[in-house]
């Protein structure tokens, strides 16, 4: 593990929104589409910043750089997979893009808590040990892993592969910042919390 190693963040947006019905990484919780907050947040703590997007979805924005799902794995690990691939040595902050109560203050305690010495440092809801792989620092030993993993025909869950591995467990300093937002009602609960500050 190379300590001068760049982190570099990620912003997943390649998933479906099946049950939201429409596209998450576009709804606005605080004045702009969640993507772009989000990436202004991790451009306050990463060397460079880039969006995950399937090969349907073209280009965000010229200010946004972009990652194509290069398709090897299903689901999330897919973003991350093909975003090593395009930058293998570096590590990267990974964000699901459902995550409206992130904060710079979240990103940094994480980032701080970092334990380059493990595969991945992972945000864990408080009372549990069960890692938030979306919300995760992934150095760049950690996908040879992944694979080896995967390979073993233990399908393509971000979270079984961090269960199966000595990860860094960080608690946030408030709970919400892991809250999930899936579904119309979700975001109009999540949307009034905001509001309300």
């Amino acid at each position: 593990m190379n300590s001068n190693e760049k982190l570099y963040g990620l912003v997943l947006t390649g998933g479906k929104s099946s049950r939201m019905g429409i596209d998450k990484s576009k709804i606005e919780y605080h004045g702009l589409p969640q993507r772009d907050y989000l990436i202004s947040l991790l451009r306050e703590v990463c060397d460079d910043v880039f969006l995950s997007v399937q090969s349907n979805m073209g280009v965000a924005s010229k200010e946004i750089k972009t990652i194509v799902d290069q398709n090897d794995y299903l689901g999330p690990f897919n973003g991350l997979y093909s975003a090593h691939k395009q930058h293998p040595e570096v590590a990267w902050l990974v964000l699901a893009c459902d995550l409206p109560f992130l904060d710079l203050d979240a990103l940094m305690h994480l980032k701080n808590k970092r334990n380059k010495k493990k595969s991945v440092t992972a945000y864990c809801k408080k009372g549990s040990i069960f890692p938030e792989p979306l919300c995760a620092i992934w150095e760049s030993n950690s996908f040879q892993k992944a694979e080896v993993f995967f390979t073993k025909g233990e399908g393509a869950s971000p979270s079984k592969f961090l269960q199966s591995i000595n990860f860094e467990c960080v608690y946030p300093k408030e709970e919400r910042v892991l809250m999930n937002v899936n579904t119309l009602e979700e975001y109009e609960t999540a949307k009034k919390i905001i509001d309300s500050k």
